[in-house]
């Protein structure tokens, strides 16, 4: 199935998790992960079941003053 993770296409088997496409990507953390525009706190990582085309935003923090 494809997912749009930080607006690139990628390719994914069927009832991925998301922990499979942060696996994919080699996400480092800390940083935090929105589903179609919803948070998805870290301890459902693992049970959040991804769907086609959804759209999958990793943002790490910023710092600086």
């Amino acid at each position: 199935m494809r997912i749009l993770a930080n607006q690139i296409a990628r390719e994914l088997p069927a009832d991925s998790r998301l922990t499979d496409l942060l696996a994919l990507i080699e996400a480092k953390p800390p940083f935090a992960v929105a589903v179609n525009l919803e948070f998805i706190p870290k301890a459902r990582y693992s049970e959040y079941v991804l769907h086609e085309n959804d759209r999958v935003e990793i943002i790490a923090p910023v710092t600086g003053g």
